[in-house]
């Protein structure tokens, strides 16, 4: 059986499924029942300083969207961080932690930009035993008006500064939690490391507005009439938080930092693609919203069962895998060439790939042939842009199948070369570089 325990800056959990700083980690009643599901660690609800709690909205808090099916694809949220008192919090911190010593417990915190802020609450954090603490520089809405939350990650000097202090006045591993409302997720996280940040959390939540009501035309959810923008997160942002985790886990001057990767995980194969581009560990929230704590245990199990069968003894086996495999588009080799190809036995002739080529690609599939409904690939039309894959409703009917060296593209008339080539190189690139003589 795989060995799917886990250790992240020097934290140890029985697996990589950490939850997420949200509603569901609020209270040691929630944090509770999750350790019982099977979780490995939790991320408690973003604190802030002692004083009166934040105040919640009384109404409506989240925004959807659904496909088809009804199923959750995004969420968005207005809630606050926890508007319960912190001496509540730190308390119950104190006593889940006694209760559950080998699941890992991290306290999400975030409070004014200033040192004395940071220097009064690490100590109270760090007196209920918690393995690590969380800075949350990723809230889009609410907090940043105040001058936290994203307010402070968007601006990488106030990260770097935040981390020092954080790193100056407590013992326990600081994970820097990154806005993914920013250009270029490499500087704060560039930032972050040179602040001395044991390790980055990411996504946070994107700014959105997930719909209008088009008879009160007030965004959604609605207070009294009106809307404000939110943070959105679930499955539909899994490609954007995949992509910043690469971003991160590739660029030298952050490689090696270790990640927890934060973004639209739903299923063990979603963790695995995480792990793959460099992220140490997990943590889920939307999913947990949607199907219940006991969803991490098919976690767990589908991802045991995959690495038994592809033969990963452990964590380490994995993550950072795929890390080398993603480049920039400059560098992809342009003598690759790969045409569709559809298996005419399951073909339900729906015609879905011809109308979806025909009308915005490059006409590449015919729709009659000897004049009977027909669906078959012209080779000398298709460039490989493989949108007909993605439009069909059959998996598997339609594949990419890559030519050999040497065959010939019927496109172009010319025989696939063997040479890598890419664009730095290309004729048609004004930029060319010359190789030497």
């Amino acid at each position: 059986m795989a060995d799917i325990r886990n250790t992240f800056v020097g934290i140890k959990s029985p697996n990589p499924f950490w939850l997420a700083s949200a509603p569901p980690t609020d209270k040691a009643y929630n944090v509770e029942r999750a350790f019982k599901a099977g979780w490995g660690g939790v991320v408690w609800k973003t604190l802030g300083e002692e004083g009166p709690p934040v105040v919640n909205v009384n109404g409506p808090r989240y925004g959807a969207i659904w496909g088809a099916d009804r199923r959750l694809l995004g969420l968005n949220n207005i809630e606050l961080i926890t508007d319960r008192d912190l001496q509540t919090n730190l308390r119950e911190m104190k006593q889940v932690k006694m209760n559950w010593p080998d699941r890992a417990l991290v306290a999400s915190i975030m409070v004014p930009c200033d040192e004395e802020s940071w220097k009064a609450i690490l100590p109270l954090v760090e007196e209920t035993g918690a393995d690590g603490i969380e800075l949350n520089f990723g809230c889009p809405h609410g907090m940043s008006e105040r001058g936290m939350g994203s307010a402070v990650g968007q601006v990488p000097e106030y990260i770097e500064m935040v981390v020092r202090w954080c790193k100056q006045y407590t013992r326990m591993p600081v994970i820097t939690k990154l806005t993914p409302n920013i250009t270029d997720i490499r500087k704060p996280a560039r930032a972050a490391k040179a602040g001395g940040t044991d390790a980055v959390s990411l996504i946070n939540t994107i700014n959105s507005i997930t719909g209008v009501d088009l008879d009160s035309f007030a965004p959604q959810p609605t207070i009294d009439g009106k809307g404000s923008h939110g943070g959105y997160c679930g499955p539909a942002v899994k490609p954007i938080a995949m992509n910043m985790v690469a971003e991160i886990a590739r660029d030298p001057e952050t490689h090696g930092l270790p990640i927890s990767g934060i973004g639209g995980i739903t299923t063990w194969r979603d963790a695995a693609e995480f792990m793959a581009l460099g992220a140490g560990n997990v943590q889920v929230c939307t999913a947990a919203m949607t199907y219940g704590f006991k969803i991490v245990q098919e976690m767990i199990a589908g991802l045991e069962n995959w690495m038994d069968e592809k033969g990963h003894a452990s964590l380490s086996d994995i993550i950072g895998r795929a890390t080398p495999n993603v480049t920039d588009w400059q560098y992809l080799n342009l003598n690759y060439v790969a045409k569709a190809h559809i298996d005419q036995d399951a073909c339900i002739k729906c015609g879905r790939c011809h109308i979806a080529c025909e009308d915005t690609s490059h006409q590449a599939i015919t729709s009659m042939v000897d004049g009977v409904r027909h669906f078959e690939v012209i080779e000398a039309e298709c460039v490989g842009c493989n949108l007909c894959v993605n439009v069909c409703p059959v998996e598997g009917c339609i594949t990419m199948e890559p030519l050999a060296a040497g065959a010939l593209d019927q496109r172009t008339g010319k025989p696939v070369s063997p040479i890598y080539a890419n664009w730095t190189t290309h004729p048609n690139n004004p930029m060319a570089k010359v190789a030497a003589e």
